[in-house]
């Protein structure tokens, strides 16, 4: 019973459901995989082909085959060698009893050699050639010796071309038993690797010559049969090389086989090139060869045995499956199973990494959410517990040992409670000191008044440093988790910008091939990744290029009036591999360009100013204007100025949104040292697709935007940078406009006007009042009007930037290509 019940409850991974279900399986496809597993797996296809080898001739006298097969099979596969060996020894018998010997005899040479030497070998496959080498010379030696009882030229010359030939069979086999002994290949063949694979099946096939059905011959049809599927899986090139090869080796094994190889090559030539009419093409393209090459034969009926032959070839590539014919094609470079493969590998490998960064996106953003949403008392709940807390601390010191502790504590809780919950807030708002009105009642209601005052006074400054801990904890993990959240979004974003394929533009990239071509301009290649309305990306390829800017002054505006968007030319570069050929990107241009002045001056028209200042287009079409002041002047004040900029641009061109740079920004300035060291931060972004604007000021002066003949003002109220942790920053937005002049100054130019009690009014007054539209002209107008009210005297560091926004007109006009711009749209 207790057997039953173990049998009954067997673990459900050891349960096949797929059993379970009616499967009517191919039995094609189980044939399939059992002659895989017998021949591939277990090594049985080296009986084979050792059986074939065995027997095989070259020049009908020489057998160089036998030892560098069973040396190659040796060295691959050393479990098989065994059945290779068997293979060659019967199919040597099938030739002659002296064969069987004499292959047996070599073979037992090449181990004894090999198993005595093999201690003193550092590289083994460098070495096995030469082993075979002389084990055949020594053999060929011998067996001339004991035939001839003399060592003729002849006998020399044999034994040198045999031994010659086993070397290098020996590094064909090496290179091509790998393909058909291990199931597990690599997913492409190099062009050696396929060369030596069709001579290893070519030699093999030769075992088969003089083998005939009904007067035809098994090897014609296999080795135009091995022609045929070369031909249609590879094409033309692959089916050529492979009939030359295969030609090649049966006339050297039979030389009457010379003509044959005029067949296999033109139809292998012919098959490949009609591929695109699959089976019936290629087989099209043999019968055409075979009738071509056998009107030169020897009558009617030789050219009716060669179109049998062909026929029985044709018959057996009709029968060989799609999958055998798919399977192959996909490890030969060039073909359409290949590079689908190939594509399939990477876009496997693309979805992988995406996943991979969206899973740390998801972290990141859980790491968020943790930090955001830890569970914590409410705001009521914790004041009381911290109020228990102090008052605990206070009466564990002074009511803990008072005879009239019970008294108050026990009969009049909450009237004692109250009045230390007063004296402390009391204390609180009075910086640790206590009214006399509260004082004296205090000292009606408790025997200890003093006591209980001053251990409460010493008790608020823990209390105090307590409280200071606890939100000085709770802004750094809140900025922990603007950051990650920040961090999170970018890596999402990246995620979705893996998982884009590049589009399939082939139709546009022969229209914009053809406009170019019919404009007279050479074009190489054209390559679209990307048409997308302001973010259009083309790479060309420029032969002979003179260098006279016909990139910038013809084919960008050719563009720009196909797309329908101004087209610029991003970068240009030679190619790295010595030829003439120019490599050009063309991107969209953007709506606005922003040009900028900026004027400066240290104090007392010193060297190092506090002031930097900093202008850069971020990589998202944004374009960053920043000013900040170090506290004093000098090279201190320089250096922490610079420092600031520095850390903020590269926080900003790594995509994290602008609020949450300017708080990472702060959080370092206020943790990494102690001194009293702090910067002001004007930071202005502008979206150069719409000209929008945000301004962000941290303890900086206000901004002026000059529209024509109005002045409007930008201002927000922040500390300077690294006072406190944690702070909320002001982002005011403006819809800029073309023409538009944006300014921004440092303290000590917004302030630097002497005897003025108004600073807004007189600096609006001098920038309407301003009578050029320059940048530069404009920086160094209020520059030298601030230091003229001054009398020449520089009191601060001071710095003036000036950006005019304007649109991005390009220098060259479009050039009309009507025809097709209407076939792009």
């Amino acid at each position: 019973m207790e057997k039953v019940e173990r049998n009954f409850m067997d673990p459900i991974r050891d349960v096949n459901l797929a059993k379970s279900k009616l499967k009517f399986a191919n039995p094609f496809t189980n044939f399939q995989a059992n002659m895989e597993t017998l021949f591939l797996k277990k090594g049985y296809i080296l009986l084979l082909i050792g059986f074939l080898l065995g027997r095989s001739l070259i020049l009908a006298k020489l057998t160089p085959f036998s030892v560098p097969f069973f040396a190659a099979v040796y060295l691959v596969r050393k479990d098989r060698a065994p059945l290779a060996l068997i293979g060659l020894i019967g199919g040597a018998a099938t030739l002659s009893v002296v064969d069987a010997v004499s292959t047996f005899v070599l073979t037992l040479l090449f181990l004894v050699s090999y198993k005595a030497t093999k201690k003193w070998l550092k590289n083994e496959v460098k070495f096995i050639p030469f082993y075979v080498f002389f084990v055949l010379l020594i053999g060929s030696l011998v067996e001339g010796y004991i035939v001839s009882g003399k060592f003729s030229l002849y006998e020399l010359m044999m034994a040198g071309v045999e031994s010659s030939l086993g070397f290098i069979l020996t590094l064909i086999f090496l290179q091509g038993l790998p393909l058909l002994s291990i199931s597990k290949r690599r997913q492409s063949l190099k062009t050696e690797e396929i060369v030596c694979l069709i001579i290893l099946l070519a030699s093999v096939m030769t075992g088969t010559i003089g083998w005939t059905v009904y007067d035809i011959s098994i090897d014609h049809v296999l080795s135009r049969y091995l022609v045929l599927v070369f031909a249609f899986v590879a094409g033309a090139t692959v089916g050529s090389t492979v009939g030359v090869v295969t030609g090649l080796i049966f006339s050297l094994a039979s030389v009457s086989s010379f003509s044959h190889m005029s067949l296999l090559a033109f139809s292998g030539l012919l098959g490949g090139l009609l591929k695109e009419g699959k089976k019936v093409g290629v087989s099209f393209g043999l019968l055409i060869a075979t009738l071509l090459i056998g009107m030169y034969g020897d009558g009617n009926a030789a050219l009716l045995k060669t179109l049998l032959e062909s026929a029985a070839a044709i018959a057996l590539l009709f029968l060989t499956p799609k999958t055998f014919t798919s399977r192959l094609a996909k490890y030969i470079p060039g073909t359409l199973e290949h590079s689908q493969e190939q594509q399939q590998y990477m876009r496997k490998m693309r979805d992988v990494t995406s996943q991979r960064v969206a899973q740390f996106s998801h972290v990141f953003q859980a790491l968020s959410n943790s930090f955001n949403h830890q569970s914590e008392p409410t705001e009521w709940d914790d004041t009381d517990r911290e109020l228990d807390y102090f008052l605990s601390n206070v009466t564990e010191k002074t009511c803990q040992l008072c005879h009239r502790k019970e008294q108050c504590w026990t009969r009049n809780f909450n009237e004692t409670y109250d009045f230390m919950k007063e004296i402390m807030l009391d204390m609180e708002q009075k910086g640790g000191e206590v009214s006399q009105k509260l004082y004296r009642e205090w000292g009606v209601h408790c025997v200890k008044p003093k006591k209980v005052v001053e251990a409460m006074q010493q008790e608020l400054t823990y209390y105090q440093a307590n409280q200071k801990l606890k939100r000085q904890v709770k802004e750094s993990r809140k900025l922990v988790a603007d950051q990650l959240l920040g961090v999170s979004e970018i890596m999402g974003n990246f995620a979705k910008e893996i998982q884009r394929e590049r589009e399939n533009h082939h139709k546009q990239e022969e229209l914009i091939l053809e406009a170019m071509q019919d404009f007279g301009i050479e074009i190489e290649q054209v390559e679209i990744y990307s048409l997308e309305q302001g973010n259009v990306d083309i790479d060309m390829t420029i032969p002979d290029y003179q260098g006279h800017g016909e990139c910038e002054k013809l084919i960008a505006p050719i563009l720009s009036d196909i797309l329908g968007e101004t087209i610029i030319v991003n970068s240009e570069e030679y190619s790295p591999f010595g030829n003439d050929f120019y490599h050009v990107t063309f991107r969209s241009a953007k709506a606005y360009s922003v040009e900028v002045g900026v004027a400066h001056a240290a104090k007392d028209g010193g060297l190092i100013s506090g002031d930097s200042y900093s202008t850069t287009e971020l990589g998202c079409g944004k374009y960053a204007i920043a000013i900040s002041d170090g506290m004093g002047n000098g090279e201190r004040a320089h250096i922490e100025s610079q420092e600031t900029l520095q850390l903020l641009q590269k926080i900003l061109q790594s995509g994290i949104e602008e609020r949450v740079a300017i708080k990472s920004v702060n959080s370092v300035l206020s943790l990494r040292t102690t001194d009293e060291i702090f910067s002001t931060l004007d930071l202005a972004m502008v979206d150069l697709q719409n000209a929008s604007a945000k301004f962000l000021k941290i303890g900086s002066t206000p901004s002026f935007i000059k529209r024509g003949n109005k002045v409007l003002k930008i201002q927000a109220s922040n500390l300077p940078m690294g006072i406190i942790e944690d702070f909320e920053v002001d982002v005011v937005s403006e819809q800029l406009r073309a023409g538009d002049l944006l300014i921004m100054m440092s303290d000590g130019v917004f302030e630097g006007p002497k005897h003025v009690e108004n600073h807004d009014l007189w600096m609006k007054r001098k920038i309407k009042e301003l009578k050029t539209e320059e940048p530069q002209g404009v920086a160094d107008v209020i520059m030298e009007e601030v230091i003229r009210s001054r009398s020449g005297y520089i009191d601060d560091d001071m710095t003036v930037l000036v950006a005019k926004i304007k649109h991005n007109t390009p220098k060259w006009a479009s050039i009309p290509v009507p025809q097709y711009k209407q076939k792009a749209n």
